[in-house]
Order: structure tokens, then sequence, then C-alpha cells
């Protein structure tokens, strides 16, 4: 079983920057894909970004690619995602993604699918 629990969120201005954090329970952390996901009101929870269990491939929604940037810290079993420029449009529950197990294409991750655990989710509003 893994515990995600996300930190970050808040209310900023258009143009402002925020860190989101998920911090990770569980010893296998570092063997797992790691995502994120948001939801706004009245939406479907849309991919946003991910990353492998090393760090060192990343994919990204075309939506976010050039301003946000995800990474990852094994040794402390947490995941960030950098998030810059922001715009109103960007007003979601982000929600931290854990991805156990194998098999999965790459493009798969950019779905629901491979993800078995999910944090409790961060809100953040961005003000125009």
């Amino acid at each position: 079983q893994v515990q995600l629990v996300e930190s970050g969120g808040g209310l900023v201005q258009a143009g402002a920057s925020l860190r989101l954090s998920c911090a990770a329970s569980g010893r296998a952390f570092s063997s797992y894909r790691m995502g994120w996901f948001r939801q706004a009101p009245g939406k479907e929870r849309d991919f946003v970004a991910a990353i492998s269990w090393a760090g060192s491939t990343s994919y990204y929604a075309d939506s976010v690619k050039g301003r946000f940037t995800i990474s990852r810290d094994n040794a402390k079993s947490t995941v960030d995602l950098q998030m810059n420029s922001l715009q109103p449009e960007d007003t979601a529950v982000y929600y931290c993604a854990a991805a156990p197990r194998q098999g999965f294409t790459a493009r798969s991750y950019y779905t629901r699918v491979p993800y078995d655990y999910w944090g409790q989710g961060t809100q953040v509003t961005v003000s125009s």
C-alpha cells in the first residue's frame, strides 16, 4: 500500500509560480512511475505530467509544456511539480498518483490506467 500526500497549493495571481510536492510512503517508491493530474470543477481528471522511476524521462500535457516541470527525489520519496506562468485555466485540484505496475506503453502514462494510488489533492487557484 502506498499513501500519497500533496502540499503546496494556494491562491495566486496570473503569471505567478507555485511548487507542489507529493510525499509518498512505502519502500518501493523508487520503482514507481509517478504522475500529476488535475481536475477543474465539472470536468474530467486530466493528465498533467509524469516521470519515470529514475527521473530520466518525463511527459507533459501540451497545455503545460514549457511552463511546468516534474521532478522526483527517490531518497526523500517525493515528487514535485514546479508550475510557472500560471494562468486562470490552470485552476484545479491537483492530484499526485503512483503507477507501480510494469508493462505499460509510454503513451499509457498520459491516462489514468496505470495509476493505482492517488493522493487527496491540493487546490490551486489562479486569479486573473
